[in-house]
């Protein structure tokens, strides 16, 4: 019976009404239809949909609870392995891994896990009151002023922060670990290190939590305070603090943390906020941005709403140049800030790396894809502003080595796009500050930390995961990597 009910579909804004606001696009399942599509269950005695999941939820235990009505029992299941179900529902690309690997979806559609992952936690927030992170739990690392202007020495001095909840009088600490960075790597080994009994903290660059999440994806996908920063509340609330504005290799060092503030084991998941650029003239012309910064400005500092001073310059006309999923998000947000936008890659739509529930949805909105082509120069005016991006088209080649065909340029098909504004959205690399301010840490030649499968670098005592160690990959995958961490630091610490 199961496999005769088709898969029941979300309900979404409409796509006329959606390019002009940064509203959640996707309304999700109410619970007759959670029910429903749960009830598309095979419940396989081997299910690959679990080993498919990097973080390995039990997805058959907690789908059978949602057809019983148990979504409180659904929550519990998923929480022994994610602490961000709701983000994890919303931005994972399940078609790729748990769905991918589905059973059903060999004859008809796979059941839809990431929604299903998405109603319990949803279904959760709506019977909690929950507002906020607690004050005491999110600090801030006090600098000297005198220390802010010029450049910035190797370690800022600067007063540690005082948290509660540490043992007294006769009672024995803690064992602390340090976790630098609070994307999903990070927020994910720190919550398993809280629930082994650990005492966890934080530390964050900028003035949010999050990384990745909170900066990087637009909130029609990712609301923020409706969804992350509750999720984010329920990291501390196992137990793990937060600090931030603190930047590693600037504000304190590794090696600060483990010889002064007595952290034994230190995990790095500073993601890879590093921009890639193609090197072609005009870069460096006003009106040229990485997809980080302009998605920076819009996500983190608000620069979509009249009431906050962090003003962006989108232009009537965008160009971005990608096709990732970073690249469907800077040119929706592009379009919701009125700009006709058009998507620019070398391949074709069959290659757009770029999860199709984004592309489907960047069509729905009118955004143009330029397919198969390539851009060679930023044009500029007289006033050094963009004007124009010059392109040839492509066609693809013959296969290589790995089977994929490569795009060559066709002679002679130059032409120009007119445009204000060219997004880059090329992919990113880790930032170099920690490796070269931690002795001891090897990189590889991309730039990012040499760890083996469970995290351990070549540091005795440091540990890293996620996009730090593979350079930009998927949340979920992030989330995995600062899971296995978790269990080696455990491990580390345990045998000393």
């Amino acid at each position: 019976m199961a496999n005769r009910i088709p898969r029941v579909p979300v309900r979404e804004q409409d796509p006329k009404v959606r390019a002009h606001n940064f509203e959640e696009v996707c309304f999700g399942y109410n619970e007759e239809e959670a029910r429903l599509e749960a009830s598309r269950c095979l419940h396989c005695k081997n299910p690959r949909c679990v080993s498919a999941c990097p973080v390995a939820i039990k997805i058959p235990d907690f789908i059978e609870r949602i057809v019983a009505g148990d979504f409180a029992g659904a929550a519990a299941k998923i929480a022994e392995d994610s602490s961000l179900p709701a983000v994890c529902g919303r931005v994972c690309p399940q078609e790729t891994q748990c769905e991918g690997s589905c059973v059903l979806g060999v004859k008809f559609e796979p059941v839809a896990i990431g929604k299903l992952e998405r109603f319990v936690a949803d279904w959760t927030f709506a019977q909690t009151s929950a507002t906020g992170c607690p004050s005491s739990t999110v600090s801030l690392r006090e600098t000297p002023p005198s220390q802010v202007a010029g450049p910035l020495p190797l370690s800022m001095p600067r007063v540690a922060a005082v948290s509660e909840g540490q043992p007294v009088g006769g009672s024995s600490p803690k064992r602390k670990v340090a976790i630098i960075g609070s994307g999903p790597a990070g927020l994910a080994c720190a919550y398993d290190l809280a629930k082994m009994g650990y005492d966890v903290t934080i530390f964050e660059a900028l003035h949010k939590a999050g990384g990745v999440l909170e900066y990087g994806i637009p909130e029609f996908r990712l609301p923020k305070d409706k969804i992350l920063k509750r999720e984010i509340q329920d990291v501390i609330a196992a137990g793990v603090k937060i600090e931030t504005d603190v930047i590693i290799g600037r504000t304190v060092t590794i090696d600060s943390l483990m010889d002064q503030e007595g952290f034994e084991a230190v995990f790095v998941g500073t993601g890879a906020g590093l921009p890639k650029f193609m090197g072609i003239p005009g870069e460096n012309l006003n009106g040229v941005f990485s997809a980080n910064e302009f998605l920076t400005r819009n996500n983190l500092m608000k620069a979509f709403r009249d009431d906050y001073r962090t003003p962006i310059h989108a232009g009537k006309k965008v160009c971005v140049v990608g096709g990732g999923n970073v690249a469907m998000d800077a040119a929706r947000t592009a379009l919701r800030l009125g700009a006709d936008t058009t998507i620019v890659y070398r391949r074709t739509e069959v290659e757009l790396p770029a999860r199709k529930e984004e592309v489907h949805h960047a069509k729905e909105e009118g955004i143009d894809f330029q397919m198969l082509t390539n851009p060679v120069e930023i044009m500029g005016d007289e006033r050094g502003w963009v004007r124009a991006l010059k392109c040839v088209r492509m066609e693809l080649g013959e296969p290589d080595e790995s089977g994929r065909r490569s795009p060559v340029v066709i002679p002679g098909s130059e032409f120009e796009i007119p445009t204000e504004t060219v997004i880059m959205a090329l992919g990113t690399s880790p930032n170099p500050l920690i490796s070269r301010t931690t002795p001891g840490l090897e990189v590889t030649r991309r730039g990012g930390l040499v760890a083996d499968e469970c995290g351990a670098t070549t540091r005795p005592g440091v540990f890293a995961g996620g996009d730090a160690v593979t350079g930009a990959a998927t949340v979920i995958l992030a989330m995995g990597a600062g899971r296995k961490a978790a269990a080696a630091i455990d491990a580390y610490l345990k045998s000393k």
